[in-house]
């Protein structure tokens, strides 16, 4: 399978918000915003094609609002700045996996010693039930 060169979004068509986080830091998690969304309008990009586009809404359809946006939370760590990374790095993963290339199944086909092995199967087993039934001669 073909490697996609590594996705970069420019900063311009990210949108970084921040809320209080719901994490580990105590007393100090009510105090500081370090929660980080990011809103990345997949219709105004300019570094996917129209079918790129339509390949990442397909996948991820459930990250993205009515507005066309993808929306990608993290609050992970006490650090806004470490929030704001894993959180364009989740981004990346995702966009990266939705354009990957779905592999082609080939169809195996039955070895030769399965099929034998269950032909065999089937007359032991018909054997078995020929065995219980009750023959007329049995009554004379």
């Amino acid at each position: 399978m073909e490697q996609l060169p590594k996705i970069v979004i420019p900063e311009e068509e990210l949108i970084y918000e921040y809320f209080r986080s719901s994490g580990p830091g105590g007393q100090n998690v009510n105090k500081v915003t370090t929660g980080v969304r990011i809103r990345f309008n997949i219709e105004q990009s300019k570094v996917f094609a129209p079918e790129q586009k339509q390949k990442i809404r397909d996948a991820l359809r459930n990250k993205i609002n009515e507005n066309d946006e993808l929306l990608i939370e993290n609050e992970e760590t006490r650090s806004q700045s470490q929030n704001k990374n894993n959180a364009y790095e989740r981004l990346i993963e995702l966009i990266t996996e939705a354009l990957e290339e779905e592999k082609e199944r080939i169809p195996t086909k039955v070895p030769e010693s399965s099929k034998r092995k269950r032909i065999e199967e089937k007359k032991k087993i018909g054997e078995k039930k020929k065995l219980r039934q009750i023959k007329p001669e049995d009554f004379e």
